[in-house]
């Protein structure tokens, strides 16, 4: 296996984290309850799980009215696809 599909493999899994991350701290928002914190959920993201953040955000409605979180998500997906291309531009490209 090569390290491109653990890449994507451990993202995946992330993802599947944190979007029922998300769907557990919305069902805990409606019921008033203790709730993960929203540096977790941002450290989630950072760590892989943006698209699954990003999912669960708009499928359960949560989070969508925060700046970190409407504005941070997309950023740090948009960084992580950016060094994803770094990586397979200078594996892929022959040295000129």
């Amino acid at each position: 296996m090569t390290g491109f599909y653990i890449y994507v493999s451990y993202c995946f899994i992330m993802s599947v984290i944190a979007f029922n991350m998300m769907r557990i701290d919305k069902k805990k928002s409606i019921k008033h309850r203790y709730r993960i914190k929203e540096s977790t959920l941002i450290w989630m993201a950072i760590l892989g799980g943006s698209v699954g953040e990003l999912i669960g955000m708009y499928s359960f409605r949560h989070k969508t009215k925060h700046k970190k979180f409407y504005i941070g998500l997309p950023l740090i997906l948009f960084i992580q696809c950016m060094i994803l291309g770094l990586i397979l531009y200078y594996k892929y490209v022959p040295n000129s």
